[in-house]
């Protein structure tokens, strides 16, 4: 009698995802040594911030203070120009005709002219 001998299957391989090619990679920093630049340059641009801010500031203050002394200037030339208007007109005042003839009258004693005379008068002749 013949006698059959149990056949062998083929081996089946499960199936193995691919994988990607693997691309050269930089040796990995350790997390302090990462993150001590980060923290450097973030410090950096606040101090860089404040410093131009701190600027800002210290311009507006400036102009605030001279805007103060520019209206100071303005008041003072407004009292001026009304100070020097009051004494033109004081001066036109006593600079008048008819009162300096009554104060020639009253505090000089002189008299009103009758007629009024006028000389002309000649160069002499060398």
């Amino acid at each position: 009698m013949a006698s059959f001998a149990p056949a062998r299957a083929p081996a089946y391989r499960t199936a193995q995802p691919q994988q990607a090619p693997r691309r050269a990679t930089r040796p990995r920093r350790s997390a302090q040594t990462a993150a001590t630049p980060r923290v450097a340059g973030g410090v950096l641009w606040i101090v860089v911030v404040a410093a131009l801010l701190a600027g800002i500031v210290a311009l507006n203050v400036a102009v605030l203070r001279l805007n103060v002394q520019v209206e100071q200037l303005d008041r003072q030339q407004e009292e001026l120009a009304a100070k020097r208007d009051a004494l033109q007109t004081e001066l036109s005042t006593a600079a008048a005709g008819g009162r300096v003839e009554s104060a020639a009258i009253r505090g000089l004693g002189l008299v009103t002219p009758v007629s009024t005379r006028y000389l002309e008068l000649k160069p002499p002749r060398r």
